[in-house]
């Protein structure tokens, strides 16, 4: 049975406030039976008209209430060499949509519940969102590129990266993810840590091949990321239009200078060159380690030059978003590293909630606990924008109204028990 959003009420809580960046204590929150805000304000100012309606009551203890996470740099069809790519290239087109299904569960109830794809295989991502839509499996609210564009041979293409040659080839590239339903389109312009006979720093896309990309994406209203490492095919691609770079391996000062002065969105995954746990239980081979794990000091550097220069910054992790990491999640530790780097826990907040709803268009509907956007949100103990570690107690996790995760309990409490899903499950 597909559960459905009621009229209800979180009381007892501090709520996060995205847009002044600022929290606000003894607040409630007054969720509709349509699965949006309805209100947000002290419980005196919304319990009264919400009552008249039969809402339920949940009291959340005194917890701390802050928008749903967006991961923006997702791949539920992860194919690393190892295990993870074996699983993947092994299973048909049924077994390969059932495992990103397990994938985008894992990922919601860890409060991702938002999630932008940036490369998936043999189009599995379209029907995983279709699904999610329709209320038929569980999972966080997808914005995908599609398949990833490479040159032959390029980074990606052992992954189901589309193949393209030429500005023509390249334009038909983009055409075709967007004929098959495609939000943004990603295209990798230079090597990367998965490819065996690459490099970071090799340039594999010519000027013309990049601005066709972006050409035809944005005269069909969406934008282009880049997997990229060096700085000099950055500058080349910022110079020609880019919209937001993945990874940034390599930056230097002068080019995240550019970034910032063009509007450049930088999503660092800074997790991918420090999880050395994760590489070994996923069985990479050890050039594949060596190569990450050496990329990580100037990988670091990069991310430092962006914060000092004012990149407009976004959370991303390339690893699954639910995965285990340093007793958290990929999510939460990429965060903790960017703080760690030199963000605040404001900053890093914000960068996993309104500012990614900024890039992807949906201000209006995403990214902040505001009357009229979509009821996404995650409960935890303490205050993310003060401790951005907080976010390791997540407790109680809600997408349109609906309760997919609540540890404690606390859901329990409301008088109107329909509308909540998979209470009590775990990441």
């Amino acid at each position: 049975m597909i559960a459905t959003p009621r009229e209800t009420v979180l009381v007892n809580c501090t709520v996060f406030d995205a847009v002044a960046g600022s929290a606000r204590a003894d607040h409630a929150v007054w969720i509709g039976a349509d699965g949006r805000f309805r209100a947000v304000g002290t419980a005196d100012e919304v319990l009264p008209e919400a009552r008249l309606t039969g809402a339920g009551i949940v009291d959340l203890a005194g917890g701390y209430v802050a928008p749903g996470l967006a991961n923006m740099h997702v791949h539920l069809s992860l194919g690393l060499p190892g295990h993870l790519g074996d699983a993947v290239h092994r299973a048909n087109l049924a077994e390969l949509t059932l495992l990103m299904a397990d994938s985008a569960r894992r990922s919601l109830h860890a409060g991702v519940t938002t999630a932008r794809l940036v490369g998936e295989s043999r189009g599995a991502d379209f029907a995983l969102r279709k699904g999610i839509e329709n209320g038929a499996v569980d999972g966080p609210r997808i914005f995908t590129a599609g398949q990833a564009l490479c040159c032959t041979g390029g980074h990606g293409w052992d992954a189901d990266a589309l193949e393209a040659d030429g500005a023509d080839g390249f334009r038909r590239a983009t055409r075709l993810q967007i004929r098959g339903g495609a939000d943004l389109i990603k295209v990798c312009i230079s090597g990367g840590i998965a490819g065996e006979h690459e490099h970071i720093h090799t340039p594999q896309l010519a000027d013309d091949e990049m601005s066709a990309v972006i050409d035809v994406a944005h005269d069909w209203g969406r934008k282009v990321t880049a997997h990229a490492g060096p700085a000099d095919s950055v500058r080349r691609a910022v110079e020609l239009g880019l919209d937001c770079v993945e990874h940034g391996y390599e930056l230097d000062d002068d080019v995240t200078r550019l970034m910032a002065e063009r509007g450049v969105w930088y999503v660092p995954t800074i997790v991918v060159s420090r999880c050395r746990d994760f590489f070994e239980a996923s069985g990479v081979p050890r050039w594949l380690m060596d190569r990450a794990l050496g990329a990580g000091p100037r990988h670091w550097e990069s991310l430092q030059l962006a914060l000092r220069n004012g990149v407009p910054i976004a959370m991303g992790t390339d690893m699954p978003p639910h995965a285990e990491y340093d007793g958290t999640t990929a999510t939460v530790r990429e965060l903790e590293f960017m703080v760690e780097a030199g963000m605040t826990p404001l900053d890093a907040l914000l960068s996993a909630t309104i500012r990614p709803a900024d890039w992807l268009g949906k201000l209006a509907d995403l990214g902040s606990i505001d009357a009229g956007k979509h009821a996404d949100l995650v409960v935890v103990d303490g205050d993310p924008s003060r401790d951005i570690s907080a976010l390791r107690t997540i407790h109680l996790v809600m997408k349109g109204g609906v309760v997919y995760r609540d540890d404690r309990g606390l859901s329990s409490t409301t008088t109107e028990r329909a509308g909540f899903a998979n209470t009590g499950s775990t990441p």
